[in-house]
């Protein structure tokens, strides 16, 4: 599928989940300036014009380059009953023949936080993932004391794998964090027995 164009929208009870748009820019900018304190604890230091326009197009370029490149599908979760801008859920580093593997990374606005809205998107994402783009393997890391990014992870089938020791800058300091994998055929803590 490298190279072909591809559309991706993926429907649950509650979202839709599509690539940006330019026309998503002012929604993003709000959402994410009134969640920056939110945010900041557990993300890379924001650029200085992380919140432009041109900033913002970039990314929108990005997102469907990476999808028809297949190597990302970064998606906007948007309310379906009211088009509201909630977050964004990307599955990046696509890795195909052997390893046949993704990562997941999301983001949740803060006035929609501890609402179901993520681990309803990570488990379309998941189910896609497996089923629509044939990975094996999909990893997700955090900070040990992001608790609730932990459980949520859980929650959707992620099993705890171990710490990678400076694995990305957070808040401007090199921080380990802890990973996950979700496994298509996940046999670990299976046995034949019973």
């Amino acid at each position: 599928m490298l190279g072909a164009k591809r559309r991706v929208k993926l429907e649950t009870e509650r979202l839709s989940l599509r690539p940006p748009q330019h026309s998503d820019f002012r929604a993003w900018v709000a959402l994410r300036r009134e969640s920056e304190a939110f945010l900041n604890p557990w993300e890379p230091t924001w650029a200085r014009d992380h919140l432009t326009r041109k900033s913002f197009t970039n990314r929108v370029y990005w997102a469907h380059r990476a999808i028809g490149n297949d190597t990302a599908v970064p998606l906007f979760i948007i309310r379906r009953s009211d088009n509201e801008l909630l977050g964004a859920i990307t599955l990046d580093n696509i890795r195909r023949g052997p390893a046949q593997a993704g990562t997941t990374g999301y983001w949740i606005g803060h006035p929609h936080a501890r609402q179901g809205y993520m681990r309803e998107a990570i488990q379309s994402v998941v189910h896609y993932a497996f089923t629509q783009l044939d990975l094996s393997r999909i990893e997700a890391g955090c900070l040990p004391e992001n608790t609730a990014s932990r459980r949520l992870l859980e929650q959707c089938g992620y099993k705890y794998e171990g710490v990678a020791q400076s694995y990305l800058q957070i808040a401007g300091r090199w921080r380990n964090h802890v990973l996950y994998a979700n496994l298509r055929s996940d046999r670990r803590g299976k046995t034949t027995a019973g």
